[in-house]
């Protein structure tokens, strides 16, 4: 399992894609593994305000339901409507369908504080 390079990774295993002033949040590919599949994804709506480390949504697999926490501060701006109805992009596409929002971050200097893919790896290998 590849962690794509050119992303950013929160300990709780969110990756941030920074895309000009915004920021696209989605969960690992080790995440999804770890969960299982994927049967329902809870995500805020446009306008809310996230919080780093807080909580802003939740995965539901058949195991477990876990908390998606935010990377970074900020609006949300667009969610990724597909994932109510096809949660299993988590499991298929973590990286690309399964994107869950886009934000304006409050502060563009937090995504520089998450780990690179290096950092992640080495984190989850110990793991």
């Amino acid at each position: 399992m590849s962690t794509p390079k050119d992303l950013r990774y929160s300990e709780e295993h969110e990756w941030v894609k920074t895309e000009g002033e915004k920021v696209r949040i989605g969960i690992t590919a080790f995440a999804q593994s770890e969960l299982g599949d994927i049967v329902f994804v809870e995500l805020p709506e446009v306008g809310d305000e996230v919080t780093a480390s807080e909580p802003f949504g939740s995965v539901e697999s058949v195991k477990t339901v876990s908390e998606l926490y935010a990377p970074v501060s900020g609006k949300v701006v667009e969610v990724n409507e597909e994932l109510a109805d096809s949660p299993e992009f988590v499991n298929e596409s973590p990286y690309e369908k399964a994107w869950m929002i886009v934000i304006e971050p409050a502060d563009a200097g937090e995504v520089d504080k998450l780990m690179t893919a290096e950092q992640y790896d080495e984190m989850i290998n110990e793991g």
